[in-house]
């Protein structure tokens, strides 16, 4: 599941991707082979919390054209 990323919560991509101009024709971000194909790949604060802890692997985060901070969660 693609999701959004803030602060302090974790938002669905249809209640911020459906406004965007580089969403897919359905309103979502353009996701393709494991990779988000409307932004860049970052590292932050998020990720690197996320390597030390032993129950999730490490998430690919990606910051959006509008700035948000997207992932792939299993």
């Amino acid at each position: 599941m693609v999701v959004i990323l803030t602060e302090q919560q974790v938002l669905s991509t249809k209640q911020v991707c459906s406004s965007c101009l580089m969403a897919d024709s359905g309103g979502l971000p353009r996701w393709r082979k494991g990779k988000l194909c409307c932004g860049h790949l970052v590292e932050n604060s998020i990720s690197d919390r996320l390597e030390n802890s032993p129950y999730c692997d490490r998430p690919k985060i990606y910051e959006c054209e509008m700035g948000f901070r997207v992932t792939n969660i299993k």
